[in-house]
C-alpha cells in the first residue's frame, strides 16, 4: 500500500475512534461507540499489517491465542471481577509499549536523542502500568490488603527512583547506542516505582487508580508511536491518554479530592476500629414490612453500589423495577460517579440488565429532588450514600459529594451486615430515624420483593 492509501486508512480509523469516544459518554450510545471504536482499531491493524510484510505466521498464532485468552476471560468474567479485568487490561497495555519499545531498541541501538527520549517515555510508563495495575488487580481481587500500605520514608523512596529515572534518561538520551545497562536499569525502576506508587493508595479510591492506569497505557503507547514512527498508534494514545485524564478528574472531582490528595495522603491506611464511629439504633426490616412500603411508595430510587454487583443482583431489581413501574410508580437508578470500583461500574451492571438508560439519573440531577422521593433503596451501597461526608469534619471522606439519600421520606438499605463499606467508615445512614435496615443477601432480598409483588 502506498503512504497516501495508508494515511488515509488512519484517517478514517481515527475518526472512528474519536466518534466512538463521543458516543461512550451516554449509556443509550456507549455500545454504538465502542463497535465504532472496535472497528476503527480492526481497520488500523489491516492497515498497518498490510504495510509492514511481516511474518504472517506468527501475527496469526498471536491472534489465535489471543483471542483465545479474550474470548474465555470475556465469558467467564464475573460482574464482580471486572473492575479487576480492566485493571489487568491496563496493565497489559503497559507491558507492550514497554516491550516494543524495548524490542526496538534491542534491534536498532542507534537513535536520535528525540526517539531516546521517547523510548524512555515508553518503557518508563510502560512499566509503571503494568506493575501499578497489577497491584491494582491484587487489591481488588483481595489477594493482598486493600487498605493502604504506608511506612515511613515512603515519599523520600518515591522520590529517589524518579530521580534515578531521570537521571537515567539523561545518560540514556545523550548516549543511546552505549547505554544498554542504562535502559534495562530504566525498566527495572519503572517497575518498581509501580509497585511503590500505588501500594499507598487504599481501595476507597481504587476508581480514581483505574483511571489513571488507564491514562498511563494510553501516553505509553503514544509514546511507542513515535518509537516505531506509527501515527495512528501516536493518535490512539493521545486519544486514551486524554480520555483517562479527563475520567480521572472526574472521579476526583466527584470525591472532592485532588489528585495529588488520591496518589500521596494514604487513604484507607487506618480504619476506624471495632465499636468506634456512628452508633444508635438500628430498624430492621423483613421482606413483607419493605414490600408495604413500596407498593404505597409514588416514586422510588434505587442507589446501586459493589454490593449489587457481588450478589449479581441487577436482573433481579430491573424486575422489581418493572413491577414498580405496573404498580404506578414512578422508578429511577441514582449513579454516584464513584460507585463500585471502577468508572461507570453500576452503568454496566444496570446495562446488561436491560434497564432504561433514561431512568439512570446522575447524583448532580437526584440530589435536588430528593426530599420529594418517596423510597430510596440502597443496594449495596455505603460510602457513596454517608451522611458523615457532609457534617462530620474529622470523617476521611468529609466533603465528598454523596447521594443524599437521607433526604429522601423512608431509606431502605439492603446489606448483608452492618460491617462497614471498602472504605471502612461505618455510614451514620444506617441509625437515621426514616431509615430501615432490609439485612441478608441482595439477590435473595430482592427476589422475596418480587415473590410478594406477585403473590407467590
Amino acid at each position: 500500500m502506498n503512504v497516501i492509501a495508508i494515511n488515509f486508512a488512519y484517517i478514517i480509523s481515527a475518526s472512528l475512534f474519536i466518534f466512538g469516544l463521543k458516543m461512550l459518554s451516554s449509556p443509550a450510545t456507549a455500545r454504538r461507540g465502542n463497535f465504532l471504536s472496535a472497528t476503527g482499531m480492526l481497520l488500523a491493524i489491516i492497515v498497518t499489517l498490510a504495510n509492514q510484510g511481516l511474518d504472517y505466521k506468527w501475527i496469526a498464532a498471536g491472534v489465535a491465542i489471543g483471542t483465545v485468552i479474550g474470548l474465555f476471560a470475556a465469558y467467564r468474567v464475573q460482574m464482580t471481577s471486572m473492575p479487576e479485568m480492566v485493571a489487568l487490561f491496563n496493565g497489559f497495555g503497559g507491558i507492550a509499549s514497554l516491550l516494543l519499545a524495548w524490542g526496538e531498541y534491542h534491534q536498532h541501538p542507534e537513535l536520535t536523542a528525540f526517539i531516546a527520549i521517547v523510548t524512555f517515555l515508553s518503557a518508563f510508563i510502560g512499566g509503571i502500568t503494568f506493575s501499578g495495575s497489577m497491584i491494582a488487580f491484587g487489591k481488588l481481587s483481595e489477594i493482598m490488603p486493600s487498605k493502604a500500605i504506608v511506612f515511613n520514608g515512603q515519599h523520600i523512596i518515591n522520590a529517589i527512583i524518579l530521580l534515578t529515572a531521570v537521571a537515567s534518561a539523561a545518560i540514556f538520551a545523550i548516549n543511546p547506542a552505549d547505554s544498554y545497562a542504562i535502559f534495562l536499569l530504566i525498566v527495572v525502576v519503572a517497575l518498581i516505582f509501580g509497585v511503590t506508587s500505588v501500594i499507598p493508595i487504599g481501595g476507597a479510591d481504587m476508581p480514581v487508580v483505574i483511571s489513571l492506569l488507564n491514562s498511563y497505557s494510553g501516553l505509553a503507547a503514544c509514546a511507542a508511536g513515535f518509537v516505531i514512527s506509527n501515527n495512528i498508534l501516536i493518535v490512539a494514545g493521545a486519544l486514551v491518554g486524554a480520555s483517562g485524564i479527563i475520567l480521572t478528574n472526574i472521579m476526583c472531582k466527584a470525591m472532592n479530592r485532588s489528585l495529588t490528595n488520591v496518589l500521596f495522603s494514604g487513604f484507607g491506611a487506618t480504619t476506624q476500629a471495632a465499636g468506634t464511629g456512628p452508633q444508635g439504633e438500628v430498624r430492621p426490616a423483613n421482606a413483607e414490612d419493605v414490600y408495604y412500603i413500596l407498593e404505597a411508595a409514588d416514586s422510588v430510587a434505587f442507589v446501586p453500589g459493589y454490593g449489587l454487583a457481588v450478589a449479581q443482583a441487577q436482573h433481579v431489581v430491573q424486575e422489581l423495577g418493572e413491577l414498580l413501574e405496573e404498580n404506578g410508580t414512578e422508578v429511577s437508578y441514582a449513579i454516584h460517579p464513584v460507585a463500585g470500583r471502577m468508572p461507570g461500574h453500576m452503568n454496566v451492571l444496570l446495562a446488561e440488565a436491560n434497564v432504561p438508560y433514561d431512568q439512570l439519573v446522575e447524583m448532580d440531577d437526584i440530589n435536588p429532588r430528593m426530599d420529594s422521593v418517596d423510597v430510596c433503596v440502597v443496594i449495596g451501597a455505603n460510602d457513596v450514600v454517608n451522611p458523615a461526608a457532609l457534617d462530620e469534619e474529622t470523617s476521611p471522606i468529609y466533603g465528598m459529594p454523596i447521594i443524599e439519600t437521607h433526604r429522601a421520606k423512608t431509606v431502605i438499605v439492603l446489606k448483608r451486615s452492618m460491617n462497614p463499606g471498602f472504605a471502612g467508615i461505618q455510614n451514620a445512614l444506617f441509625f437515621y430515624p426514616n431509615t430501615r435496615m432490609y439485612f441478608g443477601d441482595a439477590k435473595a432480598s430482592i427476589q422475596a420483593l418480587v415473590a410478594e409483588f406477585k403473590g407467590d
